[in-house]
């Protein structure tokens, strides 16, 4: 990154917030020694690395963790009727729903890792647009429920508790900041290839389209 012609510059989300970055190369030059695989052949490296972070944004572990959390979370806070919202068979439902959409992924990403060792070629498995779309998907789906659980609490932002806070503790502490998560991850559907993107794929790899 040090290298002449290369200009990163940050971007500051709307929140004030610093993720990402823009990345300038100008007439960068490249030693021979620092060769990545064969000369021209940068994108086939590109798509094998894109394809192991479709891969890791399947995220089994982490949205069965959110999915605990949200049904404990469900059953101890009320509706306006005072019965837990896990209750509502709405709500439920859509919890069933997407833990349904879990125990599928969580499926597709075992036969994705059996099938690895056999794979004779290099290429990246399509069934890694499977993983992206779907587990980014399900991550966004907790989000939403996790904010449909908080009420107006999810727009409570900062920790009341921290050094120098003036907040009003006027949430619960799992509510905090709930609403941020929920915009912040409409990234994920776009990131690491967007899902458009991965359902073109899929269209070539499985269906020759």
């Amino acid at each position: 990154m040090k290298t002449p012609g290369i200009t990163v510059r940050p971007i500051i989300t709307i929140e004030g917030g610093h993720e990402v970055n823009e990345v300038f190369l100008d007439d960068v030059k490249v030693p021979v020694e620092n060769l990545v695989g064969e000369e021209n052949r940068g994108w086939d490296c590109a798509k094998f690395l894109l394809g192991n972070e479709r891969f890791g944004q399947a995220r089994v572990g982490a949205s069965r963790e959110r999915i605990r959390r949200l049904k404990k979370i469900a059953s101890t806070e009320s509706m306006d009727g005072g019965q837990p919202l896990m209750q509502d068979p709405d709500f439920a439902r859509k919890v069933t729903e997407i833990e349904v959409e879990l125990k599928a992924l969580e499926m597709t990403v075992m036969r994705v890792i059996a099938t690895e060792s056999k794979r004779k070629d290099k290429k990246p498995d399509p069934a890694t647009s499977v993983l992206k779309i779907k587990g980014t998907e399900i991550q966004q789906m907790c989000s939403e429920l996790l904010m449909k659980a908080a009420g107006p609490y999810a727009w409570v932002d900062g920790d009341p508790e921290a050094e120098g806070s003036n907040d009003i503790d006027v949430a619960p502490d799992w509510a905090f900041g709930l609403a941020g998560v929920y915009f912040n991850w409409r990234k994920q559907s776009i990131y690491g290839g967007s899902n458009e993107i991965q359902r073109n794929i899929m269209a070539k790899a499985f269906l020759g389209l």
